[in-house]
């Protein structure tokens, strides 16, 4: 998953940061709302978002993305610990509610939940035909066999399968891929396409031409 986190305290988000990264996850790690603005149009997989920042406020920042139709799952994370700012974060926006200080491995379990959800999936293994997909394992089955999937491959497979039946472009694939600044050699996103398709059928990756990439329903 590609994940955008928004937190200012430098102890924790270099800690959370380089814990999600070893889990597999892309991070972009931001201590401002100011320095969020400067990814407006980027893509991302989920957004964790704590409450007080030190311009502005994060449920504000929800809020505006809410109300402008932003549908991307939203972590809040925060030492507010009131019921009432649980249940305002929640109405607000936000997915899903942690309160610090947590565990890591609650943060990625929860992360999973909102992967199932976004895939709309209720348990961690998805189905497409006779492919199934077991998001917490981060392994692939064709017809009940194990298919091995590299790094990149299953970063494609993901980014698709979180947004089956809708077109993502190439741009916006390459860079739930890789973040900021990251880049593929040329024709590489096709190579890793093509290669899925050999290994799970060309009927689970669809191109629209002139427009991207969609996985089949």
């Amino acid at each position: 998953m590609r994940l955008l986190l928004l937190e200012d305290d430098i102890i924790l988000g270099d800690g959370l940061a380089e814990f999600l990264r070893v889990e597999g996850h892309v991070v972009d790690w931001c201590k401002r709302l100011l320095d969020v603005r400067a990814l407006q149009g980027e893509p991302y997989d989920a957004l964790l978002v704590d409450w007080q920042l030190p311009d502005g406020s994060g449920l504000d920042w929800i809020r505006t993305l809410r109300n402008k139709g932003d549908t991307t799952p939203i972590l809040m994370m925060t030492a507010r610990d009131l019921l009432s700012d649980r249940i305002k974060g929640l109405d607000t926006g936000a997915d899903d509610y942690l309160v610090k200080p947590f565990a890591p491995e609650e943060l990625v379990a929860r992360l999973r939940a909102l992967q199932r959800r976004s895939a709309g999936a209720a348990t961690a293994r998805v189905h497409i035909g006779d492919v199934e997909v077991d998001l917490t394992a981060k392994a692939v089955y064709r017809q009940g066999d194990r298919v091995e999937v590299t790094q990149r491959e299953w970063q494609v497979l993901e980014a698709l399968l979180q947004r089956a039946g809708r077109v993502v472009s190439k741009n916006d694939l390459e860079s739930l891929m890789l973040g900021l600044g990251g880049e593929l050699a040329s024709n590489s996103l096709e190579v890793h396409v093509s290669r899925l398709r050999r290994k799970l059928g060309g009927d689970v990756i669809e191109t629209v031409r002139g427009m991207g990439y969609r996985m089949t329903t």
